[in-house]
């Protein structure tokens, strides 16, 4: 399977995120979820030494600011700061589900295309890789792996995507396989039309 820009932007824009009540007491967060259709989709590494998820795969992002007008402007501030990834290079598409983490953040993933081909400045202090996850993996239907651990006290599956350099499990495992569904179904909705026309 394939997906160009075009039904990428179409799938986003049109994708209705479920919002939960808020973060209550967990801290509000947003996510840039990065798609440079050519390459896939822009993770980072986290540094080993970060008091949160330290070491780490994960989506650009952190903390909603009070100054921050929105979760869409505290994934771009974020991202920026992170990567150095150029707000001007940056089309908003929508958001994924609200996503709530055993750590006490509340995530807002925002969608993205990215345009050009953007050159990344890691903050040292804060990122140590930036990379991406291919498209193709993401529409696999056999992907994510599958797998079990204990947490409080009970058994559960959380899906892990594979990568040759990286484990990536956790928060941003769980929003790329929602990203995932959303382009899978997409694929396969004009793929049926297609066939039918």
């Amino acid at each position: 399977m394939t997906i160009d820009e075009t039904t990428l932007r179409r799938l986003l824009r049109e994708r209705k995120a479920r919002r939960s009540a808020g973060p209550g007491t967990a801290r509000a967060a947003a996510v840039l979820v990065g798609i440079e259709p050519a390459r896939g989709v822009w993770l980072t590494r986290r540094s080993a030494h970060l008091v949160h998820h330290a070491g780490q795969v994960a989506l650009p992002g952190g903390t909603v600011d009070p100054s921050d007008a929105s979760p869409e402007a505290a994934a771009l501030r974020e991202a920026e700061e992170e990567i150095g990834l150029d707000p001007g290079a940056v089309e908003l598409l929508g958001r994924l589900d609200d996503f709530g983490t055993g750590t006490g953040f509340h995530i807002t993933p925002v969608t993205a295309l990215i345009h050009g081909t953007p050159e990344f400045r890691m903050a040292p202090d804060e990122v140590v890789a930036v990379f991406p996850l291919r498209l193709e993996h993401l529409l696999d239907p056999a992907l994510p792996e599958w797998r079990k651990g204990t947490w409080h006290g009970g058994t559960r599956e959380f899906p892990v995507w594979p990568h040759p350099d990286h484990v990536i499990w956790g928060a941003t495992a769980w929003i790329l396989y929602q990203l995932a569904l959303t382009l899978r179904e997409g694929v396969s909705a004009a793929a049926a039309e297609a066939a039918s026309a």
